[in-house]
């Protein structure tokens, strides 16, 4: 992978899988720059950990607590003039009622199934870091 020079700062954000059983938690993302099926996740707030960030931001966009999620790898992207790191949560242990936000409808679906909604950008390669088997 070749660095671009003209980054000029580091975007750190996250990403959470809750998965239960056969099934995982996705989010149909409605908004314009990162639309269709992906994980629920965000930006780490100034001076915030970024275990307790993916715990928060599951919670804001799901509804869920997600209990003791495990780091998994990472994936980032070049946007604009910004590096944005994403650190990859998975966790099959939650709490919570389940509930959609203003960032999109959330549902379980069967890992197999995934292949059959719009994917949001990079979803691909996202989904083969986690390992899963949805090809």
């Amino acid at each position: 992978m070749t660095y671009n020079r003209s980054v000029k700062k580091i975007v750190l954000t996250n990403m959470g899988l809750i998965k239960n059983g056969d099934e995982i938690l996705v989010l149909d993302r409605k908004k314009n720059d990162w639309p269709g099926i992906t994980f629920p996740g965000g930006k780490v707030q100034d001076e915030e950990d970024i275990y307790a960030s993916v715990i928060r931001e599951v919670k804001e966009e799901t509804g869920l607590l997600m209990i003791e999620p495990r780091c998994v790898g990472y994936i980032e992207w070049n946007i604009e003039n910004d590096r944005h790191l994403c650190i990859l949560f998975e966790s099959d242990r939650f709490e919570g009622q389940l509930r959609s936000s203003s960032e999109g409808e959330v549902f379980f679906i069967k890992t197999n199934e995934v292949k059959s909604y719009k994917l949001s950008t990079d979803m691909d390669r996202i989904l083969d870091l986690y390992d899963l088997k949805w090809r």
